[in-house]
């Protein structure tokens, strides 16, 4: 599927055969197919149920004044769209790349995939410096304006940007037949050029600047939280680095590997054959670790917050027959418990809520 590995394959294009190296060590592809399969499946079912669940809790309170809310929609729409592709993914696998379903679901496949992989960062690096301004700059207008038309055109502008860079790469990607019919990006001229450039573009806009606005962003909200007296929720503040942290985790694999391939299509003589082999074997792999931030987002923006757990129940609770008018006023009391709970922290609330998933004040 990928255009790394297919260059693995082809690399005299860059004038070194590959049988001229004497490699000695030998990797287990089978072993790694079902690996991958079983990444691809707890993924998919895992990171399905959550955002389903997230989607369907935060869709009602979608025009809510809260940007972060609206961001986490917007993530967990996008987690959505590459989830549902997986199943092509996972028997793409199964069959060592060969790709059965035609010419215009390869193109769509892979289309969609890496525009999640921009706009979820997108979504999430926005989601974060407007957690940071609503709590520093209260006064200030927010990224995402609580007037319906204006704060459209900001998320469309997301998605659209996510889309163009999406597009650069999947100009170039086709259904090629060789021995079995496989999903590939190739160029038909200048490959290493093309290769290297949208490698360049997917490291700067995916992950070194959605990173810096997160991991800077969230080192000043706990400093903030933590210089402030009396501010419920400071013992959260571990949560934030945790944001910092995940993200990271699941993007600096991908790119690592990624850049070193860059170097070796650029000096195919840097590396010998052997860590070449364990670069291109591994490349699939940490491709789809990377898609674990499908599963982690739901749960640290959501599942850890206490005010989407009990959005919830109370989402699931509206949708059970009611018997008698008693458990109808109790089960009406709890919003109004929480509010009136939530306006008895008053400016306070500010500075907590940064330190929270969904900026909302966690006990």
């Amino acid at each position: 599927m990928s255009i790394q590995e297919h260059n693995h394959s082809l690399d005299f294009l860059n004038g070194t055969p590959w049988f001229v190296y004497d490699c000695t060590i030998e990797l287990d592809g089978n072993y790694r197919r079902i690996v991958l399969f079983l990444l691809y499946l707890f993924i998919f079912v895992i990171g399905l149920l959550e955002n389903l669940i997230v989607v369907w809790v935060n869709w009602r309170r979608r025009h809510s004044a809260n940007g972060v809310l609206f961001c986490i929609i917007n993530v967990s729409l996008s987690d959505l769209m590459v989830i549902v592709i997986l199943p092509f993914f996972m028997m793409e696998v199964t069959m060592d790349k060969v790709w059965l379903w035609g010419h215009f679901l390869c193109k769509v496949t892979n289309l969609i995939y890496v525009v999640n992989l921009y706009s979820s960062s997108f979504f999430l690096a926005f989601m974060t410096l407007e957690r940071y301004l609503s709590m520093t700059r209260p006064s200030s207008s927010a990224l995402f304006p609580v007037t319906g038309r204006q704060r459209w055109v900001v998320c469309g502008g997301l998605w659209v940007f996510s889309l163009f860079l999406a597009l650069i790469e999947n100009v170039h990607v086709d259904l090629l037949e060789w021995d079995e019919p496989g999903c590939y990006m190739l160029p038909e001229y200048n490959y290493t050029e093309w290769f290297v450039s949208v490698a360049f573009l997917t490291l700067f806009f995916q992950f070194l600047c959605p990173a810096a606005v997160i991991i800077t962003c969230n080192v000043l909200i706990a400093r903030a939280v933590q210089t402030v007296p009396d501010v419920q929720g400071r013992g959260d503040v571990w949560l934030v680095h945790v944001y910092s942290l995940v993200f990271v985790m699941c993007w600096l694999p991908y790119h690592l590997v990624m850049f070193l391939i860059i170097i070796d299509d650029l000096d195919p003589h840097v590396f010998s054959c052997n860590t070449v082999e364990i670069l291109y074997f591994s490349f699939s792999v940490v491709q789809s670790l990377s898609l674990f931030h499908c599963v982690a987002n739901p749960f640290l923006y959501n599942f850890l917050s206490k005010s989407f757990r009990n959005n919830l129940i109370n989402t699931v609770v509206n949708y059970i027959p009611r018997e008698g008018t008693v458990n109808q006023v109790e089960v009406g009391a709890k919003p109004c418990t929480l509010k009136a709970s939530e306006e008895e922290l008053g400016k306070r609330q500010k500075f907590s809520d940064a330190s929270t998933s969904q900026s909302d004040v966690r006990t």
